[in-house]
C-alpha cells in the first residue's frame, strides 16, 4: 500500500468514524453544513486577528504583512466557493463536497500541526498572534470534514437515535 492510498484511508477513517457520527448527532435544526460553514467563517475571522494583531503589536509593517493578508482572501475565496456549491448538498443524496474536497482535507491536517507547533515554539511577544493563526487552522479542519460529511434525511436520523435508546435500554439490568 503506497503512501497516497493510508492518506486516503486515514481521511475516509477520521470522516466516516469521527465526524460523521458526530454530524449524525447533531440537532435537526443544525447541519453539518451549517455547522461547518460557520467553523469556515470563523477559522477567517480568527485568521484576520492573527493579522491584525500581528500589525497592531507592531512586529509587521503592513507591506511585511501583504503575503498574510494574500493567503487570508485565498481563504475567504475558498469560503465564497464552498458558499456557491452549498446548494448541491441535500439531505438523503451523496455530498459532491466528500469527492471534492478530498485532497483539501488530508492536506490541511500538516497545515494545523505546524501551526499548533508553532503557537507552541513562539517569543511571548508572537505568542497571542499565532495562537489565533494556530486556532484558525484547527477551526478550518473541523470545518472543512463537517462539509464533507453526508447531510442524513431527518427521518434516519431520529431512527438512528431511537435505535440507540433501544439498544441502551436492553443493555441495561
Amino acid at each position: 500500500m503506497s503512501l497516497g492510498d493510508r492518506v486516503n484511508q486515514f481521511d475516509g477513517w477520521l470522516l466516516d468514524r469521527v465526524f460523521q457520527p458526530f454530524a449524525d448527532r447533531l440537532p435537526e435544526s443544525l447541519s453539518a453544513m451549517a455547522l461547518g460553514m460557520s467553523f469556515q467563517f470563523g477559522a477567517i475571522m480568527l485568521s484576520a486577528a492573527s493579522i491584525v494583531a500581528m500589525i497592531v503589536i507592531g512586529h509587521m509593517s503592513l507591506s511585511d504583512a501583504m503575503f498574510n493578508v494574500l493567503v487570508w482572501c485565498l481563504g475567504l475565496a475558498f469560503y465564497t466557493g464552498i458558499n456557491r456549491v452549498r446548494p448541491l448538498v441535500r439531505p438523503g443524496h451523496l455530498n459532491p463536497l466528500r469527492v471534492m474536497l478530498a485532497g483539501m482535507r488530508p492536506l490541511s491536517i500538516p497545515f494545523a500541526v505546524y501551526a499548533i507547533y508553532q503557537g507552541a515554539t513562539a517569543p511571548p511577544h508572537f505568542e497571542i498572534a499565532l495562537w489565533f493563526n494556530s486556532l484558525a487552522n484547527i477551526i478550518f479542519v473541523a470545518g472543512i470534514y463537517l462539509i464533507s460529511c453526508e447531510i442524513r434525511p431527518p427521518g434516519h436520523r431520529q431512527a438512528a437515535r431511537a435505535r440507540f435508546g433501544r439498544m441502551q435500554e436492553q443493555g441495561s439490568p
